[in-house]
């Protein structure tokens, strides 16, 4: 499980969108978030900067926690 920080994520489309672009490039990802602590824990096979780059994608910061 890795955890990122994720800048400017405030409600539920936010969650979903986050979400659903990090199960785009791996369907079997468990992805938890948390919008009071504005972190994304991630468990896929996935690479850090894939991850990364799948959230910026969708128009959020993020960096390895």
């Amino acid at each position: 499980m890795q955890t990122f920080n994720v800048q400017g994520m405030s409600c539920g489309h936010c969650v979903k969108a986050i979400t659903q672009a990090v199960q785009a490039k791996d369907p079997a990802a468990d992805v938890q978030i948390d919008l009071s602590a504005r972190t994304v824990q991630v468990q896929s096979a996935l690479s850090v900067d894939a991850v990364v780059q799948a959230i910026k994608e969708e128009g959020y910061e993020a960096s390895l926690a």
